[in-house]
């Protein structure tokens, strides 16, 4: 299985997964009062409540059988605050990081939840470029 992010926006995260020769689209939403997760447009679950106590994790199965066994289980999980580091106009609200595992592997990290991101700087050099958020 692989996964590509394909865009990261106000309120919306868009996942492309290739799974055995199948391609499927796996998205999150943030609405006004619950965030919905999307599988090839199709609700796959849905979170309740304000902004701050929402679900962030959301388990995923591909590929089950009629009697709901087998298929692939995947883990989306999501860092829905502000990311203060990108203040575009029409972006404000873009969520800081995004995390795609099953079983075996990670299949997609970005932002916050990048390992990378935990890891301190080792130059003072470094530590100003990931203050200013610029890449390092």
């Amino acid at each position: 299985m692989k996964a590509e992010l394909i865009r990261v926006a106000n309120g919306a995260i868009d996942i492309k997964i290739n799974s055995e020769n199948v391609m499927h689209v796996l998205q999150w939403r943030r609405r006004f009062l619950f965030d919905e997760v999307l599988l090839d447009g199709k609700r796959q679950t849905i979170s309740y409540g304000l902004a701050w106590g929402r679900e962030t994790i959301f388990g995923l199965v591909f590929g089950r059988d009629e009697e709901g066994e087998n298929g692939s289980k995947i883990i989306l999980t999501i860092d829905p605050r502000h990311d203060w580091n990108s203040l575009d106009i029409d972006e404000y609200n873009r969520p800081r990081g995004v995390r795609l595992e099953d079983a075996a592997n990670t299949l997609l990290v970005y932002g916050s939840l990048d390992p990378k991101e935990l890891e301190k700087p080792t130059t003072f050099m470094e530590a100003l470029k990931k203050s200013m958020g610029m890449q390092w």
